[in-house]
């Protein structure tokens, strides 16, 4: 060294003092961090994203606020849904936008309208188009527990998503619409998945979870005031005879932790909460969930939280049902109000008439329709996430779907078998030798959706599949997940209601069960009582037609009495549509080769057709739903009997009609 301020550190790592093999410094700092309460003294844990991502900080410092202020704040419900919107989305962006703008969601009853940020009337498509390059979505809906006191929730939303991009440090482009029709007024949100950089836009967890909500309280806080004693006694109180989990279930969980006792006068409650426990406890007791061992202590259920959660789920099911059969007129006594389960053992085949249809869970859009059934009752009917669910008056059958391992399926274990558990489609093609191509590639992309779905079977590069021993019990499991989505099978009988049924020229769905070998059992009650009288009204304008007679030994109906209405409305359709179009119609001749454009369909009483042209003519044959993906273009097919086999071909030049 020149002098005595010039020196050169040389570093190397820090080196754990005392004898080898002491405890490093990083450990100790580790272990002495733990001991304060800053980290616990655990393994290595999984690193699961709640911290990443924008909002991360804001998100914990809202969340740890202090008990007292949480108790007082106003109570806000936040739902959210990461959604990503490129590639196979259950729904698209528009459609989303289309469905929270439905009918009937103002006070008013009238569509629903977007707003944003500055404006009253947002420009949905403006939106879409600035976000269709987006990799995602963020859907919120916010309801406050005191919305109904708002004259409009728009200024409210703007407060929110205004204090939302201070925490998360970047402009965001959202649009909002504001829904009355339940008795929670609430906003619905959708937030554009890119910040205001053009980047992919990340919350964290943690933000969404909990900063979200505190900041929402906030506001509502802010315009009521803090919750008053009188509020709070006011909740707690109707929390006593509810049969769903409430607050105080929490307090008494959290108290009976490993399954303990807990006592109905434990020291340090007032008189008031005292009174509130002994009460709680009482109700479970008549629910069945709690059992007084002695004076003053309790235990309870093991299942509690789960029972009451699925008490709570029925009670508002049950709510939902009443009010909407009481809208139509069809009021049931509680007895008679039934909710499906299509995997209960012995669970039947439902017939009957949508009384109702909506949406179980507004962020999923999950489905549910009231069914007026012929045997009497009114069924709840989960539908899962579906693309088109008849209208209100329709006549379906609702069956569950079948969690069994396919034909298909069964075949591939057997082909597999024989040849060393491998598959592919040249294994099929020697094994069956009558099998088609066509028909191998069906257990080629039954592989594929199983192998996309579960990630449990193994395919070679060159396309070979490995078929393990317990193949048909991973079909189960992926059955098992399809079926959370799409629970039941639900079949069109008509599209028409009863009423329009009797006097319709056309094989209506009173024809075929006026001919059925085994017609539908009908309780003399309910709709089972209305189609009874329906199936004699229609009976009375057969004969009046000539379509049936009576004899002694009852009405005797014609010979191929539904070909001969079915015929007859064709014809008559048939002969509309040739106006419309400037095409002649032609009738699909039988058990032949069908080409030409698929334009669309047309619902008439003997079901839906579809509408197929060629240069100078048309012809109307059985729909099937294949046949949607393929407007305008060159289709074929042949028919059996009331069916069509498809091909479909390339679109064709020229405009549709």
């Amino acid at each position: 060294m020149n002098d005595d301020n010039d020196f050169k550190p040389r570093l190397g790592k820090i080196r754990s003092p005392g004898a080898k093999g002491g405890r490093s410094y990083v450990n100790r700092v580790i272990r002495a961090l733990a001991l304060a309460g800053g980290r616990p003294k655990r393994g290595k844990s999984k690193f699961k994203g709640n911290q990443s991502g924008r909002g991360a900080g804001a998100g914990r410092v809202l969340g740890g606020r202090d008990r007292y202020s949480a108790f007082r704040q106003r109570r806000v419900i936040i739902k959210s849904r990461f959604v990503r919107v490129k590639g196979k989305s259950a729904r698209g962006p528009q459609d989303h936008l289309r469905y929270i703008q439905r009918d009937g969601v103002t006070r008013e009853g009238t569509p629903g309208e977007l707003y944003d940020k500055a404006h009253d009337r947002a420009d949905g498509a403006a939106f879409l188009e600035r976000g269709k390059d987006d990799r995602h979505q963020f859907r919120f809906i916010v309801s406050p527990e005191d919305g109904d006191r708002y004259e409009d929730l728009k200024p409210v939303i703007r407060r929110l998503m205004a204090r939302m991009e201070e925490d998360l440090g970047t402009a965001l482009d959202w649009v909002a619409v504001d829904h009355f029709n339940t008795g929670h007024p609430h906003a619905h949100i959708v937030l554009a998945g890119r910040d205001d950089r053009g980047r992919d836009l990340v919350i964290a967890r943690e933000y969404i979870g909990r900063g979200m909500r505190e900041r929402a309280c906030e506001i509502v806080t802010f315009d009521f005031g803090p919750r008053t004693d009188l509020e709070i006694e006011h909740r707690l109180q109707q929390e006593v005879e509810q049969e769903r989990l409430t607050s105080i279930d929490r307090r008494l969980l959290v108290e009976a932790e490993d399954g303990g006792p807990v006592r109905s006068n434990r020291e340090g409650l007032s008189a008031f909460q005292q009174t509130l426990r002994a009460g709680r406890l009482q109700k479970l007791k008549r629910l069945g969930l709690a059992d007084e061992a002695a004076p003053g202590l309790w235990t309870l259920d093991g299942d509690l939280e789960s029972r009451l959660r699925d008490m709570g789920l029925r009670g508002d099911i049950i709510k939902t049902m009443h009010r909407a059969m009481t809208e139509k007129n069809l009021g049931r006594s509680a007895a008679e109000y039934v909710i499906y389960d299509p995997h209960r053992a012995g669970a039947r085949e439902l017939t009957g008439r949508i009384a109702a249809v909506g949406y179980f869970n507004e962020l999923t859009e999950r489905q549910y329709v009231i069914l007026d059934g012929t045997d009497g009752y009114a069924h709840y009917v989960d539908l899962g996430v579906s693309d088109e669910t008849p209208g209100e008056g329709a006549i379906v059958t609702v069956s569950a779907k079948s969690l069994d391992p396919k034909d298909v399926d069964r075949r591939i274990v057997e082909i597999a078998a024989a040849n060393g558990g491998r598959y592919d489609l040249d294994i099929h093609l020697r094994h069956e030798r009558h099998a088609t191509a066509d028909f191998a590639e069906t257990h080629v992309r039954r592989l594929e959706a199983i192998r996309r779905a579960t990630g449990k079977i193994a395919r070679s590069p060159e396309g070979t599949w490995t078929i393990a021993p317990d193949h048909l019990e991973r079909v189960r499991d992926f059955e098992r997940h399809r079926a959370r989505n799409a629970p039941v099978i639900l079949a069109m009988l008509s599209r028409l209601s009863i009423e329009q049924q009797i006097g319709t020229d056309g094989a209506t769905w009173l024809d075929r069960e006026l001919t059925a070998t085994t017609p539908a059992l009908l309780r003399d009650s309910g709709f089972g009582k209305e189609m009874h009288l329906a199936l004699n009204r229609r009976t009375a304008w057969l004969l009046s037609q000539g379509l049936a007679a009576e004899e002694h030994s009852g009405v005797v109906y014609r010979a191929n009495l539904l070909a001969i209405l079915q015929r007859r409305e064709l014809v008559r359709a048939g002969a509309q549509l040739a106006d419309d179009l400037g095409l002649r119609h032609v009738e699909a001749p039988p058990r032949a080769r069908i080409e030409g454009v698929y334009r669309r369909y047309v619902d008439l009483a003997s079901g839906r057709f579809a509408l197929i042209t060629q240069e100078k003519s048309f012809m109307l044959v059985p729909w099937r739903a294949v046949l949607e993906r393929s407007r305008g273009l060159e289709v074929s097919g042949v028919a059996r009997g009331d069916t069509i086999s498809w091909t479909i071909g390339r679109a064709r030049s020229g405009p549709a009609r």
